[in-house]
């Protein structure tokens, strides 16, 4: 597959993505290369990497705790701290190997540490190649609110190896293509329909997905890198999703969910809510409800839940002058942005994913 080349960085695919590190290592003279990873990237991703790298300056390692609760503020201290003490200067490079809480809070960590230094994200599971590791969005959660705190910064290169999806368990893989039937219907319906008999996707499948999954991203990303428009769209069902997913990571009689998990549910409710305010066909709604829910199972949200959920809305990130602005759909590739949803609707939304 041919590298892609957008105005901030270039993303490497496959083989491809360790002639490049290595010609970027050999050109940029940095002093000294830290790798930020998690217990599990350290085990089962680390040492392949390694194995990839042709340069003698010293390489460090630094492994945080792995997961969605760990991506905090105090985390990042405790990176930047590790990297003053093994005397990061601001020539030095960060490789951040993960999902998309590596490659999210390792890029805020570089951007801010010494007002800014190179980073490489190299991320290992769908989630993160198709979503968390295009598009300069960094940053860290505030408590239980997702990506409240953050910059857009792009990393110098992006390596997408799909040999890393191998170590993978089936809830990761799974989540990951939430983020690719997204793209699907916000963009194109030619590639939703390639998803239409999930259970038979494989992992050659995957390859040519993940690139126009990646294509999708950064076109849209190119034309509104500030996400003042077009880049909006790329929300479709994390309104509510965000919500679902926070409100499941603070309650601990809650079993948390996965980001691509909650954002299921999420697209279910927004294609619902869609039909209300946006004239989505009512049979395509279903038929979303349909595919989702063979493949990802239901998760059980109780009627006396919905309130505080709805609560959580006033968090989310796209939010202005007082307003929650939900994107929905007017037909399959046809996104309609900064859309006032009352109340009422997204109960009856509830009651149609529980239905």
């Amino acid at each position: 597959m041919d590298s892609i080349a957008t105005n901030k960085c270039t993303i490497h695919f496959n083989n491809i993505c360790y002639s490049a590190l290595n010609k970027h290592l050999n050109t940029r003279n940095f002093s000294k290369i830290f790798i930020l990873v998690d217990e599990n990237t350290h085990q089962f991703c680390l040492p392949y990497f390694l194995e990839k790298l042709e340069t003698k300056v010293t390489i460090e390692i630094i492994e945080i705790e792995s997961g969605e609760i760990n991506k905090t503020i105090d985390t990042c201290v405790g990176v930047w701290n590790s990297l003053s003490e093994l005397d990061a200067d601001r020539k030095s490079l960060l490789i951040n190997i993960g999902g998309g809480v590596i490659t999210d809070l390792g890029g805020f960590v570089a951007c801010t540490f010494k007002r800014g230094i190179a980073y490489i994200n190299v991320p290992t599971t769908l989630l993160s190649m198709v979503d968390a590791s295009v598009g300069g969005k960094t940053g860290v959660d505030l408590g239980h609110l997702k990506n409240q705190i953050g910059v857009i910064s792009n990393p110098d290169l992006v390596l997408i190896d799909t040999h890393f999806l191998s170590t993978l368990p089936q809830n990761q893989m799974r989540s990951g293509l939430a983020e690719m039937l997204k793209h699907g219907l916000i963009s194109d319906e030619n590639y939703w329909n390639k998803f239409q008999d999930l259970a038979k996707l494989s992992l050659a499948d995957l390859d040519e997905l993940i690139y126009e999954s990646v294509m999708i991203k950064k076109n849209v990303v190119e034309i509104d890198p500030f996400e003042n428009n077009l880049r909006k769209t790329l929300n479709f069902g994390h309104t509510l999703g965000h919500a679902i997913e926070s409100y499941f990571l603070s309650n601990p009689n809650k079993t948390t969910l996965l980001h691509g998990e909650a954002i299921i549910v999420g697209m279910i409710l927004a294609a619902y809510i869609s039909t209300e305010l946006a004239g989505f066909p009512k049979q395509v709604a279903h038929n979303i409800k349909s595919l989702f829910v063979d493949y990802y199972g239901k998760v059980a949200i109780d009627d006396s839940e919905y309130a505080t959920i709805i609560e959580l809305l006033k968090y989310d990130k796209k939010n202005n002058h007082g307003n929650i602005n939900f994107v929905l759909l007017e037909n399959i590739g046809k996104p309609r942005i900064d859309c006032l949803v009352d109340d009422n609707i997204i109960i009856d939304a509830f009651e149609f994913y529980a239905s």
